[in-house]
């Protein structure tokens, strides 16, 4: 497994694996799967900003991706990062999150962010919760009912790690 800076090619597949997150489960509160001009509108901007937007490749295929953004826009926090990890679901529970995240982590408090907040959608993924505790994060918070997806209310569950302040 080659965990590595995601290229302009990669984008139809990182495209397939958010698609799936969309349409079938609230690890993601978007309602209609963006298409893959606006997926690599999204690469850009992260990497304009200079942050990481990685991949895991197997044999030419990508499994899974990772990707920090700003927290929030607001220049007090511009050393806090959030990320995201997504899998491909027929690769789910093979240890690829394992793979993405620390390096993610490593990336980000090279560039000199103090912090990573992650976003998990819906308290009913437990699998995001343990990948992130096993890398030192921390559960800070719930967000109740802040989002309505497949007729249902969200929570939201927020986790923290410190990245060396």
């Amino acid at each position: 497994m080659l965990i590595r800076p995601s290229i302009d090619s990669d984008i139809a597949a990182i495209t397939g694996i958010y698609d799936h997150y969309v349409r079938h489960s609230a690890a993601s509160f978007e309602i209609d799967p963006p298409n893959a001009d606006e997926i690599a509108r999204r690469r850009a901007e992260v990497l304009q900003r200079g942050l990481p937007w990685l991949v895991a490749e197997n044999s030419g295929a990508v499994l899974g991706y990772a990707y920090a953004s700003p927290y929030r826009s607001r220049a007090a926090y511009r050393f806090t990062l959030e990320d995201s990890v997504y899998v491909h679901p027929a690769y789910v529970g093979q240890g690829i999150g394992k793979l993405l995240l620390p390096e993610l982590i490593a990336r980000c408090q090279a560039l000199g962010a103090t912090q990573m907040i992650a976003i998990i959608g819906d308290t009913e993924n437990p699998a995001s919760v343990r990948l992130h505790a096993a890398f030192e994060f921390r559960h800070v918070g719930v967000l109740q009912a802040v989002g309505f997806k497949f007729g249902r209310w969200l929570d939201t569950i927020v986790m923290q790690r410190s990245l060396g302040v």
